[in-house]
């Protein structure tokens, strides 16, 4: 019995032993919880450049696709094409495409607008009238972000002489090429994802029971912006590239 007692009393763990294996383990788990936390900050940074990539190539995909689809229309104050660009904004008429929209032509406004999140690109749509007689007049609704920050979109046009022009109003046809510049708003330097979208309409509908497509239509604008310099580009396609 005697022997059994001595043998307890020298079991077990001492103060100062538990003591050092609590400090231990906590050390281990701080260290734990730093490397995590990197890792979690690293992997977060990550996703949200991917999704954040991702949307930009949707919204450029939409955004080539509405204006390579502007259609010649008429005003019913002028014969000139309505159409307005600018070097932030482009509106247009096309043929109304989409789930639960209507049938016939919509007028399309997209340009850089500002919320609680910063600056965007906003797609505004209305149905198209043969009474409106300017689309600034138009009632644009149906807000759809497009692209956001921080990437930038700038716009600039070209013609036949295919020179880039910062704006086109007042013309007598549509541009032949909108080019779509990418700038990131963080190094302000234009990115590689820039396009060019040509046009796919050239001659008014008007020029179908016409004799002669040039006494059709003119081909000169009549007023813009300081030209660019002059860049070519083929039709039937796209241009991805450095502009």
């Amino acid at each position: 019995m005697k022997r059994v007692g001595a043998w307890s009393r020298r079991a077990g763990f001492t103060l100062i032993e538990a003591l050092l294996a609590t400090a231990l383990m906590a050390i281990i788990m701080g260290a734990l919880a730093q490397v995590t936390s990197q890792w979690l900050r690293n992997w977060n940074r990550g996703f949200a450049r991917i999704q954040s990539e991702d949307l930009l190539a949707a919204g450029l995909d939409r955004l080539v696709a509405d204006v390579a689809s502007a259609e010649i229309i008429a005003g019913s104050a002028s014969d000139m094409p309505m159409f307005d660009g600018a070097e932030s904004a482009v509106m247009f008429v096309r043929t109304a495409v989409g789930p639960n929209t209507f049938t016939g032509l919509e007028a399309v406004r997209i340009e850089e607008a500002s919320d609680n999140r910063g600056p965007a690109l906003v797609r505004n749509t209305a149905p198209f009238t043969p009474a409106i007689r300017d689309l600034k007049e138009v009632e644009f609704a149906n807000p759809v972000v497009l692209i956001r920050a921080p990437y930038r979109i700038s716009f600039s046009y070209a013609g036949p002489d295919r020179v880039w022009r910062d704006t086109w109003r007042g013309a007598a046809q549509l541009p032949r090429a909108i080019r779509v510049s990418v700038r990131d708003s963080a190094s302000s330097r234009t990115l590689a994802v820039s396009t060019s979208a040509l046009i796919r309409a050239e001659l008014p509908a008007r020029c179908a029971a016409a004799k002669a497509g040039d006494a059709c239509v003119q081909t000169q604008p009549a007023s813009n912006s300081r030209a660019g310099r002059t860049t070519s580009f083929g039709a039937g396609a796209a241009q991805i590239g450095q502009p």
